[in-house]
C-alpha cells in the first residue's frame, strides 16, 4: 500500500487507515484480530480509534492484539480524547480530562505512546490554549508522538493551528479527521482550504457516507446492516433519504462501467481528493476490509471523477464563493 505524509510531518502513513469504531462491540476480538492481519499483511499501517468506541473497549481489543499479533513498530496508533457520550458535558477539552484520558488509553492500548493524539471536537467552554497546552504537554512527556483535531470546523482549525505556530516550542497540529465522502462534502468550504494553507493532512471518517454508498440500502435495510443496528440506526438515517439516494445511483452506474463495486469508486474518490492522506475504514467483517482494500489499483477516470464531483456537489455561496 502507498504511504503519504502526515500533513506536513516526517511521519508516513498508509493511505488508508483501519477504524476501528465498531470493536468491542459489533466486532468481536476475534474478527477484529482477522482484520487487524488482514490490513497488515495488505501494508496497512494506520490504525485509528478512540477513548469512547465501545466505551474503551475499541482500545482494550487493539492492546490485546498489538504485539501479539502485530509488532508495535509496524503500526501507527491514532486515537482521541475529548468526547464524553451521554454528560451534560458532550465535550471536554480541559487539560485534566484531556491527559486523564490520554494515560487511560495508553493503559488500555498496552503502548507508552500513542503515534497521533487527536481532541475529538472543539469545546467551547474551554479556552483554546488550555486544550493546545494539554496537546502539547502530551508531545513533551513523550506520550504522543504527533497531535491533530477531530470534527473542527475551518475557523477553529485556522486558530489552533496558528496559535500552535506562533509559539516556538510548540507541538504543530499535523492532522485534521473530518467526515468526508461524496455524501457529505461541506468541509470544502472552509476546512479543505484552511488545511491547505497550513499543512494539515486530511483523515476522512466515514469516506462511504456511513456504509450507504456500498450500495447495500438500495433496495431496503439488510437484518445485518449498521442502519439495523440499535447502536448505528441514527448514525445511518440522514443519509437514507432521496438526495443521497441519487448520489448512490450515479455510483452504482459508474462502477458497473468500470467493473468494480461501488464501495471502489466511492473510496476512491474520497482517497484522491486534495489534500486528503488516508481514509478511515470502518469495516465490521473481513471480507468488507477485503472489498475496500481493492481500491489500491483503482484510479478513477476524470471524466468519471468531473460527473460525480457534479452530482456530489455541495451547496456554496457567499462568503465563500464570490463573483
Amino acid at each position: 500500500m502507498q504511504q503519504r505524509p502526515l500533513g506536513r510531518s516526517g511521519l508516513a502513513v498508509s493511505r488508508l487507515a483501519l477504524g476501528t469504531m465498531t470493536w468491542g462491540r459489533d466486532t468481536d476480538a476475534d474478527d477484529a484480530a482477522a482484520q487487524l492481519k488482514t490490513f497488515r499483511d495488505a501494508g496497512g499501517t494506520l490504525l485509528d480509534t478512540a477513548d469512547v468506541y465501545a466505551d474503551g473497549e475499541a482500545e482494550s481489543v487493539i492492546g490485546a492484539l498489538v504485539g501479539r499479533l502485530v509488532p508495535r513498530d509496524e503500526l501507527v496508533i491514532a486515537t482521541k480524547a475529548g468526547l464524553r457520550p451521554g454528560m451534560a458535558r458532550r465535550r471536554d477539552g480541559s487539560r485534566g480530562h484531556l491527559l486523564r484520558a490520554l494515560d487511560t488509553s495508553l493503559q488500555r492500548l498496552g503502548t507508552d505512546h500513542v503515534d497521533l493524539w487527536q481532541v475529538h471536537g472543539y469545546d467551547p467552554d474551554t479556552p483554546l490554549e488550555e486544550t493546545l497546552s494539554a496537546m502539547d504537554l502530551a508531545v513533551s512527556s513523550g506520550r504522543a508522538r504527533y497531535v491533530g483535531v477531530s470534527n473542527f470546523s475551518g475557523w477553529q482549525t485556522a486558530r489552533a493551528a496558528t496559535w500552535q505556530a506562533a509559539w516556538p516550542g510548540r507541538a504543530p497540529l499535523v492532522s485534521t479527521q473530518v467526515e468526508y465522502s461524496l455524501l457529505e462534502r461541506g468541509i470544502e468550504r472552509e476546512v479543505v482550504p484552511a488545511c491547505s494553507a497550513l499543512g494539515i493532512g486530511l483523515l476522512p471518517w466515514s469516506p462511504l457516507g456511513r456504509g450507504v454508498l456500498t450500495g447495500k440500502y438500495r433496495t431496503g435495510v439488510p437484518a445485518d446492516s449498521r442502519a439495523a443496528s440499535p447502536h448505528f440506526e441514527r448514525f445511518v438515517a440522514p443519509y437514507l433519504d432521496d438526495r443521497c439516494a441519487g448520489i448512490v445511483e450515479a455510483v452504482a452506474t459508474a462502477a458497473g462501467g468500470l467493473g468494480v463495486s461501488p464501495l471502489e469508486v466511492a473510496l476512491a474518490w474520497v482517497r484522491d481528493r486534495p489534500g486528503v492522506v488516508a481514509p478511515v475504514l470502518g469495516a465490521r467483517t473481513v471480507g468488507q476490509l477485503l472489498g475496500a482494500l481493492q481500491t489500491e489499483e483503482i484510479v478513477l477516470p476524470r471524466e468519471i471523477r468531473a460527473a460525480l464531483d457534479d452530482v456530489s456537489a455541495p451547496p456554496s455561496g457567499y462568503p465563500e464563493r464570490q463573483t
